[in-house]
């Protein structure tokens, strides 16, 4: 599986961008699909995930700023993120997790500037 992302970019602090995540062939909804980010000098953490019969699960301090969504029909994830704060700043990863196995999207930046 080949997870395609797009959409990072500069903004300013308050303003808003969509992260989209297209993987190559269909994923079960029961499987989970997600988005991490890596800010410069920290670890990777999970920013939102979502699979089917679950609430999506969100980090706390994107709760209430961030909404994640997927659409199984097209093999996407979408990480809608309004009110972003320059502590967003990160390169945002795409996952899934299918068949036991593990894939990773190629990253998108994603700068926030005060």
């Amino acid at each position: 599986v080949q997870l395609q992302a797009s959409g990072g970019g500069l903004v300013q602090a308050g303003g808003s961008l969509r992260l989209s995540c297209r993987a190559s062939r269909s994923i079960f909804s029961g499987d989970p699909m997600a988005w991490y980010r890596q800010a410069p000098g920290k670890s990777r953490e999970l920013v939102a995930r979502i699979r089917s019969g679950r609430d999506p699960e969100y980090v706390e301090s994107v709760r209430g700023r961030f909404t994640i969504y997927r659409d199984n029909a097209k093999n996407t994830v979408t990480l809608e993120m309004n009110s972003l704060e320059p502590d967003d700043t990160a390169v945002y990863y795409c996952y899934a997790r299918t068949v036991g196995h593990e894939y990773w999207g190629q990253g998108t930046h994603v700068t926030v500037s005060s």
